[in-house]
């Protein structure tokens, strides 16, 4: 983590998800929303990158991004 940056505050992370959700929220909710976010993120720079390369790119663009971003999502909906 760079010097000077915080992190967010976990209870704040649990109360946002718990009046969004209107239900009971576990003890480690915000660490699994992170992982979840993590995991999401990989995936999209990885369907990016090959969009990229199919599309004879040289590298990412925000184009093939938001190609691939719905199909993400798709994934991810739970």
């Amino acid at each position: 983590m760079a010097p000077g940056q915080k992190l967010y505050p976990r209870v704040t992370v649990k109360k946002i998800v718990k009046a969004h959700s209107n239900c009971n929220v576990s003890k480690n909710v915000d660490v699994l929303i992170f992982l979840d976010y993590a995991l999401f993120m990989q995936t999209l720079m990885k369907e990016a990158t090959i969009e990229a390369k199919q599309g004879g790119e040289r590298g990412i663009t925000a184009r093939g991004v938001r190609k691939v971003t719905a199909d993400s999502l798709a994934k991810f909906k739970g």
